[in-house]
């Protein structure tokens, strides 16, 4: 991000080493040219410098000073080489481990920068940065492995050889982008801080065809130093950016300034005072009742490096406010720059000191109820191991604009972003339960949260599908003749990923009577047994899935015991079961309670031959069957298998009163 270096990071004396002073001229001239923040001759001059010095321990001071010179000009590359080369002369500094760590983490090696902020929170045990750092090499590795749906596409036609960065739309039907580039124009100057021509604001429009033109100089605003940041009112016809004065050893700092459209030209632009010359009020973005305007700043006050700022104004003929700081959720020891505000108020803005993938990423900031913010990092692809800055969106939809190095380090270039809509369906079969065989000619009704009720039919093949709307609940409820209804629950409430379900209804033929499993009593009681309680409750939903049947709960004993007895046992425990319905809510006219005692023994079925050796399916589980099984733990499971509850389905057109 080397052009972004005149409009943000003009610093003075950030680590000049008193040694130095008393060193050759090249030393000197190359703390001159580090005290204007021309960072890019500052390297020229300490390379030099190294080449002749012969002392070791000057020679690695010099070798620190570079590799934080190519760090400041986004050259992560050239920056962790010297870094590296800076740690194995075993530099003194501890800070050459974190920043060495900052540098392999542009580079995408985050498993070596870990290393590298492990060693540096051993030494430096009560710094935050070390923890932020190890948290940011986690996470860039997670994000990179999950990434998020938006889409990524350099804007070639925007883009030249030198840097191109901090797009915004000019236009409201967006046809009009302004940006900042510092491509040759006119023999403009070389930047010493970056290395590339000053900036200027440029502009590109649409044709009708949807082909952007040649981007061309904006008249009225620009002139032989520094502009760029350009950002605009709602109506866009106050445009807002900043302006850098630079003169050759002197710290420079950029003000802001603002332009009122006049007719189809731009009229003269007017600094507003935020700080002093010698300081950084850049990045400009207002909101959207242009009563508020953040900025970024080095002034005093900050919690260090640059900080978001904002100044207010009760109406717009009022002055503006004194600049108040964001504070410390959003500011931190590092730099927070390039803030945008968005159509529904929500903040924009990049940070390399909030835990990221390296250099700068691009966050999110919701204002809470609580008067604080919800940070979140916009996450890979958006954000990369590279700086990536000055987004801006198209309206309200989910697309843009924004910056970045990636790919071409010193060197910034516009890139498009989109994230397309989540879809979500969800798709099935409807099954016999028993026989898992694809039930054909059935019903599915799909309900939902949000109102929507849609039935269909599943055809010879038994398969549905609907598409589904974000944030809603569903229910699917499968029915056919014949058979009980049963549902299904899905839901795409918080889902941020788009999403096909998959899902298989299991509906059971009520041709023949169904067994209840696990309803459970002590011997010779008929009080239900917690466990039978549980099981219970899905007879209750079948019951609510089914409004219009009836039916009848039958209750069966083994062959022990007199038959007087075991038929009032089992009239006793059907009852229980009946009345535990009523009790869940059930209508008792839709319930008959029948004890058949031992007269009703059990036919052994297919699935329990399968899961019986011993019983042969078509087998009547009479007491003689029974008796001539040749073990007394068969006959045991025999007699289980006769003791139990059934339900039958009596009739199917019942009809609350």
């Amino acid at each position: 991000m080397r052009i972004t270096i005149s409009l943000v990071f003009v610093v003075a004396g950030l680590f000049i080493f008193s040694g130095l002073h008393s060193q050759t001229r090249r030393i000197e001239k190359a703390e001159r040219a580090l005290d204007a923040g021309e960072y890019y001759e500052a390297i020229d001059l300490y390379r030099d410098a190294y080449s002749r010095v012969k002392d070791r321990d000057l020679r690695t001071e010099i070798t620190f000073i570079i590799a934080k010179c190519y760090m400041k000009v986004s050259d992560a590359r050239q920056s962790e080489s010297w870094f590296r080369r800076a740690v194995t002369r075993s530099y003194s500094n501890p800070e050459v481990h974190r920043y060495f760590g900052e540098a392999l983490k542009m580079n995408e090696k985050y498993e070596e920068a870990l290393e590298q902020f492990r060693i540096y929170k051993e030494l430096v045990p009560d710094d935050p940065r070390g923890d932020i750092g190890i948290k940011s090499c986690e996470l860039a590795m997670h994000w990179m492995e999950n990434p998020t749906s938006y889409q990524i596409e350099e804007m070639t036609f925007f883009n030249s050889r030198q840097s191109d960065f901090s797009p915004a739309f000019a236009s409201g039907d967006h046809s009009l982008v302004y940006f900042t580039s510092s491509r040759e124009n006119d023999g403009n100057e070389l930047h010493g801080a970056t290395g590339q021509y000053f900036s200027n604001i440029y502009e590109a429009r649409r044709d009708r065809q949807g082909e952007w033109n040649s981007p061309v100089p904006v008249a009225g605003v620009n002139s032989e130093f520094d502009e760029g940041t350009p950002s605009f009112n709602r109506e866009y016809s106050v445009m807002y950016f900043t302006s850098c004065k630079a003169v050759r050893r002197r710290t420079n700092g950029c003000q802001i300034y603002y332009a009122q459209r006049q007719g189809n030209q731009w009229g003269r632009p007017e600094a507003i005072e935020l700080a002093p010359d010698s300081l950084i009020s850049a990045h400009p973005a207002i909101s959207p009742d242009e009563l508020t305007l953040y900025f970024v700043s080095d002034m005093p006050g900050g919690e260090g490096g640059k900080d978001l700022w904002k100044v207010t104004r009760n109406s717009l003929s009022s002055p503006w406010s004194d600049p108040i700081n964001l504070g410390p959720e959003i500011n931190t020891p590092g730099d927070e720059v390039f803030p945008y505000v968005r159509a529904d108020g929500t903040l924009y803005f990049s940070s390399n000191g909030h835990p990221g993938m390296g250099g700068l990423d691009i966050f999110r900031a919701a204002e809470t109820d609580d008067g604080g913010w919800k940070i979140e990092n916009m996450g890979y692809p958006v954000n990369s191991p590279a700086d990536d800055f000055g987004i801006v969106f198209q309206g309200r939809e989910e697309r843009g604009l924004f910056s970045s190095n990636r790919g071409r380090q010193s060197v910034d270039n516009i890139y498009s972003f989109y994230l397309p809509p989540l879809t979500f369906s969800v798709g099935g079969r409807v099954l016999d339960v028993d026989t898992e065989e694809i039930i054909p000619g059935s019903t599915v009704r799909m309900v939902g949260s949000d109102g929507t009720m849609l039935d269909m039919n599943t055809g010879d093949n038994g398969l549905f599908r609907f598409m589904l709307r974000p944030d809603v609940e569903y229910v699917l409820l499968a029915s056919r003749s014949g058979y009980l209804t049963d549902k299904r629950s899905i839901s795409t409430i918080g889902l941020a990923e788009s999403k096909d379900f998959s899902v298989d209804i299991d509906i059971k033929s009520h041709e023949k009577p169904i067994e209840l499993p696990d309803i459970l009593y002590d011997f010779a009681r008929w009080d239900l047994r917690p466990e039978s309680m549980v099981a219970l409750d899905g007879l209750v939903e079948t019951l609510n899935n089914n409004p219009n049947i009836t039916i009848e709960l039958a209750s069966h004993t083994d062959a022990r015991g007199g038959e007087a007895h075991n038929l009032e046992l089992s009239q006793k425990r059907a009852q229980s079961v009946v009345n535990y319905l009523i009790e869940n809510g059930i209508a008792a006219d839709r319930l008959v309670a029948r004890g058949y005692g031992k007269s009703r023994p059990r036919t052994v079925d297919n699935k329990l031959s399968g899961t019986f050796e011993f019983l042969p399916e078509g087998t009547v589980l009479t007491e003689e069957f029974i008796e001539s099984l040749p073990y007394e733990e068969e006959k045991e499971e025999a007699h289980q298998i006769n003791r139990r509850t059934e339900f039958e389905v009596i009739s199917t057109d019942y009809q609350e009163e």
